[in-house]
């Protein structure tokens, strides 16, 4: 079983994900180590189901579900290859295991107190946008400084920052958003299509984005020939792509530093975003619009030069709430 299993990771993953990969044998290891041995054309259903049996009290049903749907693709490689007659993998039903982390989110209060405690930080643009936008984590990582837009005039339009800058309305007439249209995902899209969205920005995400302009551009001139150019609004001190590693590591420090402890992961502020809204009346429609949920029959189109209205209620409650 284990020399299938090895087969179809070398040979069965084309156009997979490194980090898939790695997240498929990780979770094959532990029920390899029981049924590894075993010949393939010997394997029974009965044995799958044991060695899954045994691994649930450890293992959620998600990572379960995994590792059982892993199974099945292996011996269907092996089938291809005419070296088992049967997929006893696709015999089995995956057990149940133990209760994964329960979703949460920050009250109002405790949101107030993380975006204080970010303000000295480096993170402190990502916390407020993923805060007060409800942007995925995923997709925060991605967005690209091209991606940030204001209003120019009627003649212009929208026009990305890096071609307009920061300042180019008149006072109090700013106007910015910013195009959900990329994620750190494998391919580089958004989770779904309707994922991609464009969102008004309420004003304390675009006083922070500008500073963050400003760091940046500190960071680049301390870099010299080690900056390396992506484009990216959240990157390195030389420019470079955030790890989602390395944004949790960060990220549990300030909510450690706000008093909250540190059981928190950054896609709890997405949560935070949408209770948030949910709790001033905003229709659970316009939430969905706004976090990239839509699953109306009706498929919208989002144009460059156009924000739905539905888009720019959530910078409208935000700005209330959070000033």
């Amino acid at each position: 079983m284990r020399e299938a299993v090895d087969d179809w990771l070398r040979e069965g993953l084309d156009g997979t994900s490194e980090r898939t990969r790695t997240l498929y044998e990780g979770l094959l290891d532990p029920v390899l180590e029981l049924i590894g041995a075993r010949q393939l054309r010997v394997l029974s259903a009965g044995d799958v189901r044991s060695a899954l049996g045994h691994l649930a009290t450890r293992y959620s049903t998600r990572s379960l579900q995994i590792t059982r749907n892993s199974l099945e693709r292996a011996i269907r490689h092996a089938e291809g290859d005419d070296l088992v007659g049967r997929n006893v993998a696709a015999l089995v039903k995956t057990p149940q295991g133990r209760s994964g982390r329960p979703t949460k989110s920050f009250t109002l209060d405790q949101a107030k107190a993380l975006l204080v405690a970010a303000e000295s930080t480096r993170l402190h643009a990502y916390v407020v946008l993923s805060l007060l936008a409800g942007i995925r984590t995923e997709e925060a990582r991605a967005l690209r400084w091209d991606h940030l837009v204001t209003w120019v005039d009627d003649f212009a339009g929208w026009q990305p920052v890096t071609v307009a800058g920061f300042d180019t309305g008149r006072e109090g007439e700013d106007r910015f958003a910013i195009y959900v249209w990329r994620s750190d995902r494998e391919g580089g899209d958004t989770k779904t299509e309707k994922s991609r969205r464009t969102l008004a920005l309420p004003r304390r995400c675009v006083e922070v984005l500008r500073e963050q302009h400003r760091q940046q551009e500190r960071d680049r001139l301390t870099a010299g020939d080690l900056w390396q150019e992506h484009g990216l609004i959240f990157a390195s001190t030389v420019g470079t792509p955030l790890s989602a590693n390395n944004v949790i590591r960060a990220f549990r420090l300030i909510t450690k530093k706000a008093g909250l402890g540190e059981d928190w992961v950054p896609r709890e502020m997405r949560h935070t975003f949408v209770s948030v809204l949910s709790a001033n009346g905003v229709p659970v429609e316009s939430i969905a619009l706004l976090a990239g949920h839509d699953r109306t029959a009706t498929t919208e189109s989002v144009y460059r030069h156009e924000i739905r209205p539905a888009l720019t209620q959530g910078a409208e409650v935000m700005d209330k709430i959070f000033g």
